[in-house]
């Protein structure tokens, strides 16, 4: 971790543009697979031998960024509650269509009728401690999908039928690691136990559920408008989480290989479980296949670094992950091939906000695959194609079966500088590099495209709304 005087100098002096070559696309940088080479890949992942797998689920934070638009139209109402919401305005339609979400509750919240009075109400009952407190709730424990037989999901639930399906070890268990905050704990606890017995007989399986907070020690401090750390009324200096970058340490403590990444927010109904358990084992055998072919590679250069396997290796860097090295020098490929490994699926770009796979230029003159954000960019380049919808599979041992120990492998120059504010005030924080950004800025990369059926975020409540959900 950086230091104090490390921390503020980042914010006076920010961090360095990255070197971006081209956006990665299917002519260079992403893989398109056939029907046969998918399902080969799904092959390979059902027959190769694994130390141990998991999925790891970022839920983190509450869902207030999902009821943004709820809390502006109720901020509204309660400024002037003589006529009602504006018919188009997002919080209108919620409470026009409270009936087709599954949280809907008809004693709790009654019939919609277009009025003032019932959209104020619809929405304190919504977001205040007199209803349901979503606004305070993590994403998590929210009841996303409501089944024809009655039967209320919430999204952890959702991911437990996801990892039945698509993570479960030979013994018939399957292991999930959660990352949460500790203020929530209690919560998610509950939303498990409502449903993890019930699962277990329905779907055969057991589960192994472990929960993981982020380090406080990952903590980063805020500052001024003038770069000067941010002092709370008592005194003291304001300490922030560094956003999802800090995971890397929660990954990190996992002794699992084999790790399948997955936000919390995105899932669907099961009746699309057979196209996301069907894409995921896609990128669990691409995974593992690069990981054999890189193993065995290593394990060649020990026997015999023969200039010809050398000029191999350096083809396969080119043609398979968009790495140009500037020599075949054993050593150097020796560095670059005994890394962490990671399959990142990526989607067609249909205009949601995020990041987006990117050819990078590193430090050492060699390029390399990476995710970036818009604001690591100087300008966006031109014919970028796909997204990133967090869809990953990892693995983490080495080929001498060790574990890789994942914070060697960041990019310190890869961080983030956000605007925010504490009681009113406003203030910048500073952001360790992101998870899936400058955190795996090292690791052998991967980018496959999957089927946009397989993304179906809940960035906003009327999300929820989607097909996908319904």
């Amino acid at each position: 971790m950086l230091s104090t005087e490390e921390q503020i100098s980042r914010f006076k002096n920010g961090f360095p543009w990255l070197d971006v070559v081209a956006p990665a696309t299917p002519a260079k940088g992403i893989k398109v697979l056939d029907p046969s080479a998918g399902a080969a890949a799904v092959e390979y992942a059902k027959k190769a031998r694994v130390n141990g797998k998991c999925k790891f689920v970022p839920a983190s934070g509450a869902a207030s960024r999902m009821f943004k638009d709820l809390y502006a139209g109720l901020a509204a109402l309660e400024a002037d509650s003589s006529k009602p919401l504006p018919e188009d305005s997002p919080a209108a339609r919620f409470t026009r269509e409270i009936a087709s979400f599954a949280f809907y509750d008809k004693e709790l919240f009654g019939q919609p009728d277009g009025s003032a009075a019932k959209q104020l109400d619809i929405l304190r009952k919504m977001l205040g401690e007199e209803g349901l407190s979503y606004g305070t709730k993590p994403k998590g424990v929210l009841k996303f999908h409501r089944y024809p037989d009655g039967e209320v999901r919430t999204a952890v639930a959702e991911h437990l039928v996801e990892a039945q399906e698509y993570m479960k070890n030979a013994d018939g268990s399957a292991n999930l690691v959660l990352t949460i905050s500790e203020q929530h704990r209690a919560l998610f606890e509950e939303a498990i136990a409502a449903v993890a017995e019930t699962f277990g007989k329905r779907y055969g399986v057991k589960y192994n559920i472990r929960f993981t907070t982020q380090d406080p020690a990952t903590d980063t401090i805020a500052v001024d408008m003038d770069d000067k750390p941010f002092l709370k009324a008592d005194g003291s200096v304001l300490r922030r989480p560094a956003g999802h970058g800090a995971l890397i340490y929660n990954l990190n403590g996992l002794d699992e290989e084999l790790v399948s990444i997955k936000n919390i927010d995105n899932v669907s109904c099961e009746r699309l479980l057979p196209t996301t358990a069907y894409w995921k084992q896609v990128l669990m055998g691409c995974c593992l296949a690069l990981r054999d072919r890189i193993f065995g590679y290593l394990r060649a250069l020990d026997e015999n670094p023969s200039p010809e396997l050398c000029s191999e290796i350096r083809k396969f860097f080119a043609e398979e992950l968009c790495v140009g090295l500037p020599s075949a020098d054993p050593e150097l490929l020796r560095s670059k091939l005994n890394r962490p490994i990671r399959v990142c699926g990526m989607v067609r770009n249909q205009g949601e906000p995020g990041g987006g796979p990117f050819i990078v230029r590193g430090k050492d003159g060699s390029t390399s695959l990476q995710i970036l954000e818009s604001v690591q960019l100087r300008e966006m380049p031109a014919g970028g194609t796909h997204f990133n919808p967090v869809d990953l599979v990892c693995c983490l041992h080495g080929y001498k079966g060790d574990k890789f120990n994942l914070p060697d492998f960041v990019d310190p120059d890869t961080g983030f500088i956000s605007s925010k504010s504490y009681e009113g005030r406003p203030l910048k924080a500073l952001e360790l590099p992101g998870l899936w950004n400058g955190a795996m800025s090292d690791w052998n990369t991967q980018f496959v495209e999957v089927p946009l059926e397989t993304f179906n975020p809940v960035k906003t409540v009327l999300d929820l709304l989607r097909p996908a959900h319904q």
